[in-house]
Order: C-alpha cells, then sequence, then structure tokens
C-alpha cells in the first residue's frame, strides 16, 4: 500500500525528506535540555559558579534557538509535502477516472468517487504531513529519552520497562477495534453525499411533487447513521487519553517516591531526579503522540484502500494493444451490428438487454430507432461511441471493429446528444465550443442556426457571452436540447447520434432541425432515437425495437404496411392526437 501512494509523491520528494531531518535535529535538542539543566543545579548552582551557569545557560538559549528554527522549517516542509501529495494523488484518481466507462462508474457511484477524492484524500494528506512531524518525532523521542533515562540511572528506568508495554498494549486494543469502525464510517460519508447529491440534481422534481419532507427525513437517517459511526469510533479513540493520564501519573508517582529515596540515601543528585521526571514525561507524551498518530493512521488505511481500489481499477474499455498501429479508414459513416447482444455487467447472469441484433446503416443515411419504453434503444446507441462493449458479436464503424479503434479517434467521428443533456457551466460560447475548439465564428453561428439556437441565443443582452449555470437550468428544456445539438453539429462528425433529443421542441422546429440535417450534414450519417412517429416518418430507414431485438427494418410506408408493433405504436399517437 505504501509502494503504491509513494508513486503520487513526485516532485516533494525533497520536502519529504527535509521534514524528518530536521525534526530529529529538533527533538536532538530538546533531549539535550534536562541534562543541561541537570547539570546547571548539580554543578553551577551548588559550587556558585555564575561562570559555568552562563555558559551552560547560553548552550541552552542556542540550542533552543536552533529547535525552534528546525521546528518551523519543518513544518513548512512537512506542509508542503502534504499538500502537494494530495494534490498528486488527486489529480491521479481525476485522470483514473477519466479513462472509466460508464460501467465503472456504475460500480463505484458517483458520490463514492466524489468522496474519495476529497475526504479520503484528506484524511491520507493530513497523514502524511503529521508523519513527518509528529509520527517521526515520537519514536525518535521516544527512544532518545529511554537511552538518556537509563544512562541516569538504571534501576529507576525498569519502571519505564513496565508502563510504556502496558499502554502499547491498550493502544493495540484500541486499535483493533477501530480499524473496521473507520471504513464503516467512510461508507456512511458516501452514503451521505449521495443522498444530498441525488436531492440537488433532483431539487425541481422534490419540489414538484411536494416530497420535501421524506427527503428530510431520508437525510436525517443518512445523517444520524454517519453521527452514531463517528460516535462509535470516538467512544473508544476517548478511552485512550485515561489510559495515558493514568500510566504518566503512576509512573511518575513510582519515580518520586523510588528516586526521592536515593536522593535522601545521597545515591542520586537532585539534577539528576529532575531530569529523569522530565525525560518520563518526555517519554509518556512520545506514547500518547505515537496512540493518536497511530489512530489517525487506522483511518488514513482505511481511506487508503479505498483510493488504491479506484487506482488499481482496469477502465472496463481500454485501447487494444496494437490499436494505435492500425491503418483506419478515412471517416465515412457505416455503422454495422453483427449479431450483436449486449447486457449490462451489474445484472451479472441475467437476460441480455440486447439480443442478435443485424442491421447496416450506410454513409449519409438518415436512421431512426423507434420502440417501447424499456426496449433498448438508448442502449443500442451506447455501443457505437464504446460507452460500453458488447457482450456478443461485433459493432463496425467504417468497416472497423469499435474496439479496434482507439477510443479517442472513434469518438472523434461521432457527435452524440445524449437523453439526459448535459451543459456545463460558463458561457453559451464554451459550451458550443465543446464540439470543436477551433470552430470559428461563421461556424458557431452557422451551428447555433442549423440548431434552431440562434434567435433565442441572440435574444440574450450578452449573446453568446451568455452565462449558463451548471446544468443549464438558466434556460428552458428546448432551449438546453437545442444547445446540445449545435454543439454536437459543429463538430461536423462522421456520425451523429440524437437520442430522443428533439422531444422538448415543437414539431416546426423539429422539422427545421432535420432538414438542416440535409443542407449541412449532408455526408454525416444520422441515427436518432424518437418517441414521436412524425419525429422518424421521413428517414431513410426506421428500425423497430421490441423486447431488445429488432421486430421491423424499413420506410414509414413499409413499416405501415407490415409492422404490428409500427402499427401499434402509430396508432397509440393519432388516438393521443385525436382525443
Amino acid at each position: 500500500m505504501i509502494k503504491k501512494l509513494s508513486a503520487y509523491v513526485g516532485e516533494y520528494k525533497r520536502w519529504m525528506i527535509l521534514a524528518p531531518m530536521l525534526v530529529i535535529l529538533e527533538v536532538m535538542c530538546e533531549i539535550a535540555m534536562p541534562r543541561l539543566m541537570a547539570s546547571i543545579v548539580d554543578v553551577g548552582i551548588a559550587n556558585s559558579d555564575m561562570r559555568y551557569i552562563l555558559r551552560q545557560g547560553g548552550i541552552m538559549l542556542i540550542l533552543a534557538g536552533f529547535g525552534i528554527a528546525c521546528g518551523i522549517v519543518s513544518a513548512k516542509a512537512s506542509s508542503i509535502a502534504g499538500q502537494g501529495f494530495g494534490a498528486n494523488l488527486r489529480n491521479a484518481m481525476f485522470q483514473k477516472i477519466q479513462d472509466f466507462s460508464f460501467a465503472d462508474i456504475d460500480r463505484f457511484s458517483s458520490a463514492s468517487l466524489i468522496t474519495r477524492m476529497t475526504n479520503d484524500v484528506n484524511a491520507i494528506q493530513m497523514t502524511v504531513t503529521m508523519g513527518m512531524r509528529i509520527i517521526t518525532r515520537a519514536p525518535v523521542m521516544l527512544l532518545a529519552a529511554l537511552l538518556m533515562a537509563f544512562s541516569i540511572n538504571p534501576s529507576l528506568a525498569v519502571v519505564l520497562l513496565i508502563v510504556v508495554p502496558a499502554m502499547g498494549v491498550a493502544i493495540g486494543v484500541i486499535m483493533k477495534m477501530c480499524n473496521k469502525l473507520f471504513e464503516v464510517t467512510q461508507r456512511k460519508i458516501d452514503n451521505l453525499n449521495n443522498t444530498v447529491q441525488e436531492n440537488l440534481v433532483a431539487v425541481r422534481v422534490v419540489k414538484a411533487f411536494v416530497r420535501a419532507g421524506y427527503e428530510k427525513t431520508k437525510f436525517k437517517t443518512a445523517n444520524d447513521e454517519l453521527t452514531q459511526a463517528g460516535i462509535n469510533v470516538a467512544m473508544r479513540i476517548v478511552a485512550i487519553m485515561p489510559v495515558m493520564t493514568l500510566s504518566l501519573n503512576v509512573a511518575t508517582v513510582a519515580v518520586l517516591y523510588l528516586g526521592g529515596s536515593q536522593v535522601m540515601a545521597g545515591t542520586m543528585l537532585y539534577g539528576d531526579l529532575s531530569s529523569f521526571i522530565n525525560y518520563i514525561f518526555q517519554i509518556l507524551m512520545s506514547v500518547m503522540m505515537v496512540a493518536m498518530s497511530l489512530l489517525q493512521l487506522s483511518r488514513a488505511v482505511a481511506c487508503a484502500r479505498r483510493i488504491i481500489e479506484v487506482l488499481d481499477t482496469q477502465p472496463d474499455i481500454q485501447d487494444r494493444p496494437d490499436s494505435h498501429d492500425r491503418i483506419l479508414p478515412q471517416p465515412k459513416g457505416q455503422v454495422e451490428f453483427r449479431d450483436v447482444s449486449f447486457k449490462y455487467r451489474a445484472s451479472g447472469t441475467g437476460d441480455d438487454v440486447l439480443e442478435h441484433l443485424n442491421f447496416t446503416v450506410e454513409p449519409g443515411q438518415f436512421t431512426a430507432i423507434v420502440g417501447g419504453t424499456g426496449t433498448g434503444k438508448s442502449s443500442l446507441v451506447n455501443l457505437i461511441p464504446r460507452f460500453y462493449d458488447v457482450t456478443g458479436g461485433q459493432v463496425l464503424v467504417d468497416g472497423v471493429d469499435v474496439r479496434d479503434y482507439p477510443i479517442e479517434e472513434l469518438r472523434q467521428r461521432i457527435g452524440m446528444v445524449l437523453q439526459n443533456n448535459v451543459l456545463f457551466s460558463g458561457t453559451i460560447r464554451e459550451n458550443l465550443l465543446w464540439g470543436r475548439g477551433d470552430a470559428t465564428e461563421e461556424e458557431l453561428i452557422q451551428a447555433a442556426k442549423d440548431a434552431q439556437a440562434y434567435d433565442f441565443i441572440m435574444s440574450f443582452p450578452e449573446g453568446f457571452e451568455t452565462k449558463l449555470d451548471q446544468g443549464g437550468t438558466n434556460v428552458s428544456g428546448g432551449q438546453k436540447q437545442r444547445l446540445c445539438i449545435a454543439r454536437a453539429m459543429l463538430r461536423k462528425p462522421a456520425i451523429l447520434i440524437l437520442d430522443d433529443s428533439t422531444s422538448a421542441v415543437d414539431s416546426t422546429t423539429e422539422r427545421a432541425i432535420r432538414e438542416s440535417f440535409a443542407k449541412n450534414l449532408a455526408g454525416t450519417t444520422v441515427i436518432i432515437i424518437a418517441q414521436r412517429i412524425s419525429s422518424v416518418r421521413y428517414a431513410d430507414k426506421i428500425l423497430v425495437l421490441d423486447d431488445g431485438a429488432i421486430v421491423g427494418e424499413g420506410t414509414h410506408e413499409q413499416l405501415m404496411a407490415s409492422n404490428a408493433v409500427y402499427q401499434e405504436i402509430y396508432q397509440s399517437q393519432q388516438e393521443g392526437v385525436s382525443e
């Protein structure tokens, strides 16, 4: 685990080396202080030697100043290293997530990934910063103080051989109890984040259905579970302090009693007893610091496992080793499904979502896909850009299996407007340029006109510079759809896929958008999923899906004459209009 995480130290390695070294020097200065003080008491004061007192005091001042300087620089170095390590780790996770397929993200859940990138990384980052200061300081001080204590009076040091192991056993027991509880706590944070995220994303639906009360109860349940998990950990952690304090007091009393007897008997100097007690405090405080650090380390270990789980995940969809060496055909836009079957991996051994699909879409052809809800229409088009991989058969683009393309090259050939239209915070211009970053102003305007978005864009005071809220919540559903279509058209792709992307626009606007395909994207293959027969009746080819299988293929007239499923869809919509 440490080896895997250490790979993300990067350019901050020198700070990680410097900080512990300075901490060790700082500890050495602190360790020397009690002995210098003892010498002042036993030699300087006992002999009324002012020069000796001043000399030793001067040495103490120099060591104190040097220790402070080491402490300041080590604190700076550890902060830089900790923050830098956290930044590298977050960056590595984000880069990994960008390579995830839809199936990978479904497996982890977006709420859990957010928790791992924020809360979990922060816990490890804090532990790294502590590790270079406290976790380095405590063991070094413990060993150095023990050696000094034994050098002063071995018989008194026996007290430490009893107290320190007892404290170690108590800490070990508490840590063992806390390990699993920290993992439970992180999962509860995932659940809370998921509840909050779901509520914020669907806040309009919550308000529309007056479900605020239900959502409050749902949040309270998740919040209470996290609170209880935190209390379970805290109740075990707080047990450390009484154990440490009791051990400290018992050791101090024993040393004072035994050491005092030796001082009174003349076998031990007062200064030695005083410095020995100082070392006792340093030893036991070091053990307490180790205990608290180890508890933080236990939490960090739980978080590290979750982070490494993400970093070690091999994306479900990857480039094949030889994909970049292939000579690919020029983009034409042909799409072919050969005996394609597909099931979502999360469904295990369940039925296929799509079964034995066979069809070809020729370059420049306008193809429509219709069918009832849940028949697999979106699943079908998601196989073309490899958002998911087939579980049987082949999907070919321009005669080449999509799995043989470099993923980036494949998706460059495809423009896609998803069922859930997504816009990002920023200007309308910035959102449209997602389609093609080097597009000219004329191309931008033409794409907006083709998608029937130009008029409403220019109705805003700032035109293309109009700011959009996250998710495009400050424009209507129809406007959002048209902006997404414009973004895809700006790319001028070989294949344009629209997944029910005109459902929120009126028939006149939809017809104008469809006509723009023929006029300005004449060579582009258009695949459209639509619910309305009026949206697809002019398609060159219509595929009818039912229960994951193609049950009809042809033009509107051919299907009306021979396909019962298509006829049923048409009749239901006609009846809806007449009513």
